[in-house]
């Protein structure tokens, strides 16, 4: 398998320098041609050099002076060949430059762009880390031998030269070069070859090293409370001890070839010099010729290497290819319609027969059937694991039903544009999330349509205006990364102001208001149906529940009962068993803090007592 994958790395690899090309014509043009002109200017400059020699230097040698037209005439030729190998330097980097660039900023738009277009089902099958590892490292990776190409184009132009030159000069000059230039293609033919199974695994250990990393960030409170410190250090120890491991035998590898790209021209150069002295005694050659030969050799080094760099990161452009094919072919993604937002005011949602599963053979929802009217709140109720987040996920389509139909209006919501389910529904989900930004950035999200007034009244009607007021710096004020300097609660609200700047039709509440007090829950939510929006509520508490319109009661992902929040409780055995444990936790949950909070003060009054003493 190994094997095969090396053989094939070559001809992928061409044919990804050949997309590159195509992609980015115009400015590899500008590159190739300053490669190919500095190529034919490295021979052209040996010329000059052998004939300033030759013509200039032994014949001051040989006359004990110098004539100054001759010594003027090389001067002039060297400085010309030098200024325009300098132009030819500065277009091949430019535009190697501006073109590797370029290629990688559009690539990982094109991933990014991926991503956002497939369905949360995709991201849950791959991990974080991974993914960025994709938009990163392997679009890097996949255009990383654009910076050497137009100089390996250019050495190749070169070495079409050098062979005519070497020619020209003397038949067994050209003999050595001839000997020398396929040996340096053979060993980076099989230094790639040998390199390309390398560079794939260090690529996949990096995106684990990246996925692993990730997590430990995240998970860094659980880490940290459950005392794993040492078991994830050592468990992150393993992983990056096997990502140093891999690196080390592609540094190994290097270290074992490029000397041998580096021995060749230096052999060349040898060779040059032993077969020149011969021939310039046999009266065949001049010492300009044997002068020319041995420097054409001595510069040969640095550019035909270029070959060698091209060769050798064509396996892992491969590697990184196939990584970022994964994303870009991947299928799944949920089109949007074409049916523009509906009339202004609240919106009426239907689920009609809707059945989902995550995994094949094992339904979260089934027929799940019930009407959110317009203006109306309904509260969604069960227990763990009923299929509630899955209802508000179908909701405002993060997900698509396996069966049935959800609709806005009367419009199935698969029939909607993109701008108008934006505008149409919010979503404020059970795990509150903020942006390293600023309280105005992100309850506005450079939204244009939330000024300073829209602002304040999301922050009003989600009752976070307080708190925020009393921020060092108002709205103004950098919340952190992931909202770490607030409380779950702010956070909560935070993100529900989000939700409500935005003026939604349909406002989808997934147990969104947990961390929060319930007297203030209570107040967000009588505000709320003073929104003129929607509500569809998942909820546990039964100050909650009491305020929707409508309970709708789900078990094991079917609709058990539907009606008043009191007939429910009369009359349904599960429902009021799962209120009432419900209301029981709450009530001692309430009971603890209380009594954690009244011995606060008579251990500090106890304290003061004993220093007073």
């Amino acid at each position: 398998m190994a094997h095969d994958g090396e053989r094939n790395t070559l001809g992928p690899g061409l044919r990804l320098l050949g997309r590159a090309i195509r992609e980015q014509p115009r400015i590899f043009s500008i590159a190739a041609v300053g490669g190919c002109l500095f190529g034919l200017l490295t021979v052209g400059g040996a010329i000059v050099i052998g004939q300033v020699v030759g013509r200039v230097v032994v014949p001051a040698i040989n006359q004990h002076r110098v004539a100054p037209g001759a010594l003027g005439l090389g001067v002039a030729a060297l400085l010309g060949v030098s200024v325009l190998r300098v132009a030819a330097i500065f277009a091949r980097r430019l535009g190697a430059g501006a073109m590797q660039y370029r290629l990688q900023a559009d690539y990982r738009r094109r991933v990014t762009s991926r991503y956002l277009e497939l369905p949360p089902a995709w991201h849950r099958g791959n991990a974080t880390g991974t993914l960025l590892s994709n938009a990163n490292s392997d679009v890097e990776a996949l255009f990383f031998p654009i910076a050497p190409m137009p100089f390996a184009v250019g050495t190749t132009v070169m070495l079409l030269g050098a062979v005519v030159a070497l020619l020209a000069a003397d038949w067994t000059f050209a003999l050595v070069g001839l000997a020398v230039f396929p040996g340096l293609y053979a060993v980076n033919l099989a230094y790639s070859r040998r390199m390309s199974p390398r560079i794939a695994r260090a690529q996949a250990l990096r995106a684990q090293t990246s996925a692993m990393a990730h997590e430990s960030f995240d998970g860094a409170l659980v880490v940290k409370t459950m005392g794993r410190e040492q078991e994830e250090t050592d468990r992150f120890g393993v992983q990056a001890g096997e990502l140093r491991d891999a690196m080390i035998g592609v540094g190994r590898l290097r270290g074992v070839f490029e000397p041998m790209l580096d021995m060749l021209p230096s052999l060349g150069t040898l060779a040059v010099l032993v077969v020149g002295v011969v021939r310039l005694r046999q009266g065949a050659v001049e010492v300009g010729d044997v002068v020319f030969a041995s420097f054409l050799f001595t510069v040969l080094a640095v550019p035909v290497r270029t070959i060698g760099f091209v060769l050798t990161e064509l396996p892992r452009s491969v590697v990184g290819w196939e990584r970022v094919r994964t994303v870009l072919t991947a299928t799944g993604e949920m089109p949007y319609g074409p049916v523009p937002t509906g009339a202004p005011g609240p919106a009426a949602l239907r689920l009609r027969g809707v059945g989902y599963s995550y995994l094949p053979g094992a339904p979260v929802l089934t027929d799940v059937s019930f009407d959110v009217p317009a203006g109306r709140t309904v509260a969604l109720v069960g227990a763990t694991g009923s299929g509630k987040s899955t209802v508000a996920s179908l909701a405002v389509r993060l997900v698509d039903p396996d069966c049935g139909s959800v609709e806005l209006d009367g419009t199935d919501v698969r029939e909607l544009s993109a701008p108008a389910l934006a505008a149409s529904v919010a979503l404020v989900p059970q795990i509150p999330f903020l942006f390293d930004d600023t309280v105005r950035g992100n309850v506005a999200l450079d939204r244009p349509d939330v000024d300073d007034a829209g602002l304040r009244g999301a922050l009003r009607r989600a009752q976070a205006d307080g708190f925020v007021d009393r921020l060092p710096g108002g709205p103004d004020t950098m919340v952190g990364e992931r909202g770490t300097t607030l409380s779950g609660g702010q956070r909560q609200r935070i993100t529900l102001a989000r939700a409500l700047a935005g003026s939604p039709r349909l406002l989808v509440l997934d147990d969104a208001t947990s961390a929060v007090d319930p007297r203030v829950e209570a107040a967000i939510l009588s505000g709320l149906r003073r929104a003129g929006c929607s509500i569809l509520v998942v909820a546990y508490r039964r100050a909650t529940i009491a305020l929707a319109d409508e309970v709708v009661y789900l078990e094991r992902g079917r609709v058990i009962a539907r009606g008043p929040h009191t007939v429910l409780l009369d009359t349904v055995e599960g429902y009021s068993n799962l209120v009432r444990a419900y209301e029981k936790h709450d009530s001692e949950l309430a009971a603890e803090q209380d009594h954690d909070l009244s011995d606060e003060p008579t251990e500090v009054e106890l304290d003061t007592t004993r220093v007073s003493v």
